[in-house]
């Protein structure tokens, strides 16, 4: 099973057995966040996922929850402080995954403590937390020889339109997308603000991972970089259905379903890109045409569009167009170490800060 794993530092996909237990994935949870203590909350909208509730030996599928494509939030916790007046109450580590009080009671609110699992190194400023990671790809031939899936029902061929690799990379593809064009990026930062500060029971400070108001003033700077939260509120507010295709998985996220039309994105782990239909003639291998002749924004009903979408992803799977985020290797922009991975990225922001990361050959 393949679940996506949201932590305070960043994002990464994760891939655990069908035998999994709660252990299992607690301990991934903590490789990857280098949290020591969390809360976890899965799907979306995102609901309260109580593992303390289960022994550590409990399959994942005897837990009530779905796993496989889901998404899973981690939020930092800490131990709840001991009352002035009770001096011998120290929590032990232990590897109970439940917490409990003198009275032998569950805390309410869970507290996930492991020992022999690393917890995450002290950091006295972790500005990371304000300024996420910045990751960007090493480059790639892809934008210069894209895949062409060829549709004669459609008399058309369907490309990869790329676009320009920053933090602005999924705001540019859904605008090429919906409104053909890579401008007005400004606008669609604006439009995620907004929705967020109507809406702040659906996007609590637990689903952004910080304090709306800093969320809002963070999103709507040229650096910040959108996710799922930012999927999530365009397929609504322009009333689209977003199918979002990861190449390493060939998982489709869909967003606001059931609309009658939608738009189809790609994403390669720290990039996002647009589906097109472009004219062509027969055989329809290629087309030569440029994207203002693109059909980007598809009927729902048309399934053959999406299985085209998901072959040419097969193609840029094939072609290793896609960053796996547990296993890359990372240089920091700012010091030049070397680094493994997102939580090696996350690892090196706790511990100094730096917050820029480039994929390194």
């Amino acid at each position: 099973m393949k679940v996506r794993i949201r932590h305070p530092a960043g994002q990464a996909a994760v891939t655990l057995s069908d035998a999994a237990t709660v252990l299992d994935l607690v301990q991934r949870v903590k490789d990857i966040s280098l949290l020591d203590t969390f809360d976890l909350k899965i799907g979306y909208p995102p609901e309260p996922l109580r593992l303390e509730e289960f022994e550590v030996t409990t399959p994942l599928i005897r837990t009530g929850k779905k796993y496989d494509g889901e998404q899973l939030i981690v939020s930092r916790t800490s131990p709840p402080t001991p009352p002035s007046h009770s001096a011998n109450r120290h929590p032990e580590k232990s590897s109970n995954i439940a917490q409990t009080s003198e009275s032998g009671d569950e805390q309410s609110n869970p507290v996930f403590s492991f020992a022999g699992f690393g917890a995450a190194p002290p950091t006295a400023n972790p500005s990371y937390l304000s300024n996420p990671l910045s990751l960007s790809r090493k480059s790639n031939n892809i934008e210069q020889d894209p895949p062409e899936i060829a549709l004669a029902t459609h008399n058309a061929t369907m490309v990869l339109r790329v676009v320009p690799d920053d933090n602005a990379c999924l705001f540019r593809a859904f605008n090429t997308a919906f409104f053909g064009s890579m401008d007005n990026m400004h606008e669609l930062r604006s439009v995620v603000a907004q929705n967020i500060q109507a809406d702040p029971d659906t996007y609590s400070a637990v689903v952004l991972e910080k304090n709306p108001d800093d969320y809002c003033r963070w999103i709507q700077t040229s650096d910040a970089w959108g996710g799922a939260i930012e999927l999530d509120i365009f397929s609504k507010h322009f009333d689209i259905e977003i199918c979002s295709i990861d190449v390493q998985s060939l998982r489709i996220d869909r967003y606001n379903e059931d609309r009658p039309n939608r738009c189809i994105l790609v994403y390669s782990g720290i990039h996002y890109d647009a589906i097109a239909l472009s004219p062509s003639d027969p055989p329809h291998m290629h087309s030569n045409l440029p994207p203002e002749y693109d059909t980007k924004v598809f009927d729902s009903s048309d399934e053959r569009i999406l299985q085209a979408a998901i072959e040419l992803c097969t193609v840029l799977k094939g072609r290793k167009y896609f960053t796996d985020t547990a296993k890359f290797n990372l240089k920091c922009k700012t010091c030049g170490a070397l680094l493994m991975g997102e939580s090696g990225a996350s690892e090196h922001a706790l511990a100094t800060s730096h917050v820029d990361f480039g994929e390194a050959e």
